[in-house]
């Protein structure tokens, strides 16, 4: 739901802060510094019916169980039955009441990460008793080594391993290969030779990465100043044209009220890098991915794939998602600035964020990887295993840019030269 945008009054002069007492002694500063947050409200996303780590075909009763790429369904290796888990849209209401959120809500999968939470899981088999050991740092799931049934991590433990939702993979592996494929060959011309040499697109591998997934309502605040042309005039100046003009100026001020629905921002500390140094921030760039159709947490979907534990909490992310609020108020904003011909420019913003709600969800990526051995730097293709959408990096070769460049730049001149002598 979204309100028009209408003008805001010029931001209040500060005021002059009330006494309040007589300030706090060093120990109750200390005491109010390390006194925790108090605790919003959450939602429980648990699959309750897999608590017991075994996540059963509904038919026969067999744990032999793992995605199909091809339907995005659970299928049994026994009977070939397939299912899937439920959207977690509707199993838990998370499309409803984004107009009315207040504070912030935060599910059960994105609750803050304990730095002392234990990777090593210990199991107890249902089907025969025996302990079974998963290492949560490196898979989700292990079979038990007396009865061959397959444990699953389905509980939710703070270390960021186990979100509230997961959207399966759709596109296939061999899909995947010729999105890669194509998406390298367009950049062939001027790749580096170790690469077109060593280029294995076979060796992609599948993930899946940690996203925050969010709603939230807000209103945003904006003021700033804004020109109206009124003339415009050329004078010359030796052999060269000067053009001057002459603006109203105006000061603007415009608020916007919004709600945003499935916002995603990445739960990887490494991926918010935008260091231009980094190249595997390029998952940014195959965005969006179709998160109405995430269903419930079932380690099962990852069997055969690998995945990247979050490593953020929902605190730590408050200042992006606001960032990407104010962004989207100033895009709802501008349907109104049009009588400024010369623009607006934004002295000063803010945003109220009346209320969010933060969802953990796996998103599934086929990821190929190629380091560069002249500079060690790791170059990545990605491919969104929902919609195909691929971008990436491919090492260039150097000469081979240079040399374009100095081959156009001397055609360039070439024709400039032919101009000036038709002209003479």
């Amino acid at each position: 739901m979204t309100q028009e945008p209408t003008d805001a009054a010029p931001p209040p002069p500060p005021q002059q802060p009330t006494f309040d007492g007589p300030p706090l002694s060093l120990e109750e500063e200390l005491a109010a510094a390390k006194a925790e947050p108090e605790a919003g409200p959450s939602i429980e996303t648990i699959n309750e019916s897999l608590k017991d780590g075994l996540n059963k075909c509904p038919k026969c009763g067999s744990t032999d169980v793992s995605l199909r790429g091809s339907t995005g369904q659970l299928v049994c290796h026994f009977c070939r039955h397939e299912w899937q888990e439920a959207r977690v849209e509707e199993q838990f209401g998370l499309g409803d009441g984004i107009d009315s959120l207040e504070g912030t809500v935060i599910a059960s999968g994105a609750k803050d990460i304990q730095a002392d939470a234990a990777d090593m899981l210990t199991f107890k088999c249902e089907a025969c008793g025996a302990e079974v050991v998963v290492d949560t740092a490196h898979a989700l799931n292990a079979r038990c080594h007396w009865c061959r049934h397959t444990l699953n991590v389905n509980q939710q433990i703070p270390n960021g391993a186990v979100p509230d939702a997961v959207l399966p993979f759709k596109l296939t592996r061999e899909e995947a290969i010729e999105k890669i494929r194509e998406f390298a060959s367009k950049r062939r011309l001027f790749a580096h030779r170790q690469f077109k040499k060593e280029f294995v697109p076979e060796n992609v591998l599948g993930v899946y990465m940690p996203y925050l997934v969010i709603d939230a309502r807000a209103e945003s605040h904006y003021w700033g100043k804004g020109e109206v042309q009124t003339r415009r005039w050329t004078e010359k100046h030796g052999d060269n044209n000067v053009t001057y003009y002459a603006a109203d100026v105006y000061q603007v001020a415009r608020q916007v009220s919004f709600t945003v629905d499935d916002l995603t921002v990445e739960g990887s500390a490494e991926r918010l890098d935008f260091n231009g140094a980094k190249t595997n921030n390029i998952i940014n760039t195959i965005l969006p991915f179709d998160t109405k159709n995430a269903v419930q947490w079932n380690s099962s979907y990852l069997v055969g794939f690998t995945s990247e534990k979050r490593d953020v909490n929902v605190e730590a992310m408050k200042p992006v998602l606001e960032d990407q609020l104010l962004s989207i108020g100033r895009s709802q904003v501008r349907g109104s600035l049009d009588k400024f011909g010369r623009g607006v420019r934004w002295e000063q913003e803010k945003v109220d964020v009346g209320g969010s709600r933060w969802v953990s969800m796996y998103l599934p990526v086929w990821l190929y990887s190629f380091q560069q051995e002249s500079n060690k730097m790791l170059h990545y293709i990605a491919v969104n295993a929902r919609t195909g959408e691929t971008m990436g990096s491919i090492p260039v070769s150097q000469p081979k840019l240079l040399l374009a460049a100095f081959t156009v730049g001397t055609f360039l001149e070439g024709i400039a030269g032919a101009i000036l002598v038709a002209a003479s």
